[in-house]
């Protein structure tokens, strides 16, 4: 069994009462008598937490839910007012922009600075200066003060630092979210090789995506308490479907009526097989999707349609505001939908067909239904969808252009 690189044990963590400066003096005077505040507020209360080498835990929760005020606990910035922690190996943390770096001093000083910070030695530096100063990435700016960098130049330097050093414990608290796109790739990349090499991570992010790629252990934190641990998907999918239902009954709340809300009530394919089964509906035939939408207050929903592959994938999606195509209203506060695809594109395969209702805005969802089917047919293409082509013949001298 791997070893045990971090261990919390019923770690809490209570911010003495500031705001009055009766209570910032009370607090002081029970620091000094018995080396910790009381009263104040609880952020953190009873976390139980082990982490072993080669393993990937995701922290998650809403904002104000204690995420990182663990980390902070955990890389030392804080400590914790009640239970014990025990650590081993190297460890290294990303957790706010520009943290261990002097805005006076430039890039290139603070990146020999925090290399040595975090245990390398002189000559280490030296060696590996140039595969450190490449993976950043930010030209000349290496040289000038880090006070006239950007937050994702930033980010640079310091993932820069981290991943020269490899450290047997990575931290992260939400920074790839600051640095540019190609750089964020750079970055998940770099970590899925430090993973697979045996490396381990704790992670803070918001992007159940990432988490996902990145974790096989997620922790759920609610105010202050862990309220899910366990399998990533497991915690990420509840986690998501607590938003969702949050969502929904502030939907509610907006529409000044309890269970109110746009709603999906049918979605069917015209001119499908009665047959047991999904629909079937060959390849570049007639596809035509009916939906009828529910209205709480008389006024127009916007309906989506979405074709996704069985396996999730996003096909094509289109919505009646953006086409300017206005449901027609049928009984009882219901309104009617249909969009046709007359020469159905998609390559042979098992498939979904989603309808969405929104709000007459369009800017918020409110329910949605989905309904298989199948395209069928014989084709040797690969993908999703089948593109007019042709082939051109190529004479020969245009291969010595």
């Amino acid at each position: 069994m791997s070893r045990v690189l971090l261990r919390l044990e019923r770690v809490g963590k209570d911010y003495p009462p500031t705001v009055q400066a009766r209570g910032r003096v009370r607090a002081f005077w029970q620091v000094l008598l018995s080396g910790r505040s009381r009263g104040g507020k609880r952020v953190l209360e009873d976390i139980n937490l082990e982490v072993r080498a080669g393993e990937s835990m995701g922290i998650i929760g809403a904002n104000g839910a204690g995420k990182s005020t663990l980390l902070k606990i955990i890389t030392g910035v804080l400590q914790p007012s009640t239970g014990t922690m025990a650590q081993q190996g190297t460890r290294a943390a990303l957790l706010e922009l520009g943290a261990g770096f002097n805005p006076e001093y430039s890039g290139l000083d603070n990146l020999r600075m925090n290399a040595a910070f975090l245990g390398m030695s002189q000559r280490q530096v030296d060696q590996r200066l140039d595969d450190i100063i490449s993976f950043a990435d930010i030209g000349q700016a290496i040289n000038e003060p880090v006070k006239h960098y950007s937050s994702g130049m930033v980010v640079r330097l310091g993932f820069a630092v981290i991943a020269s050093v490899k450290p047997d414990l990575l931290i992260t608290d939400e920074v790839l979210a600051v640095g540019d796109e190609s750089f964020q790739k750079k970055c998940i990349r770099w970590i899925e090789q430090y993973l697979a090499e045996g490396g381990t991570l704790l992670m803070v992010s918001h992007s159940m995506y990432q988490v996902q790629k990145l974790c096989h252990q997620a922790m759920w934190l609610e105010n202050g308490r862990a309220r899910e641990m366990g399998d990533v998907f497991d915690v990420t999918q509840a986690y998501l479907a607590w938003h969702e239902r949050l969502d929904a009954e502030r939907s509610h709340v907006d529409q000044g009526n309890a269970g109110a809300y746009y709603g999906v009530d049918e979605i069917r394919i015209e001119q499908a097989d009665d047959d047991d089964g999904p629909p079937l509906i060959p390849m570049g035939g007639r596809l035509v999707v009916t939906m009828r939408l529910r209205s709480p207050d008389g006024r127009r929903p916007v309906a989506a349609v979405g074709l996704v592959r069985a396996d999730g994938t996003p096909v094509y999606g289109v919505t009646t505001d953006f086409d300017d195509y206005h449901p027609g209203q049928g009984p009882e506060g219901q309104y009617l939908a249909r969009v046709v695809f007359d020469d159905l594109s998609l390559l042979p395969g098992g498939y979904a067909v989603r309808g969405h209702a929104l709000d007459p805005e369009g800017l918020r969802l409110h329910d949605t239904a989905e309904l298989d089917f199948t395209v069928t047919g014989r084709s040797r293409e690969l993908g999703l969808v089948r593109l007019q082509h042709r082939w051109e013949p190529v004479e020969p001298d245009e291969c010595e252009k």
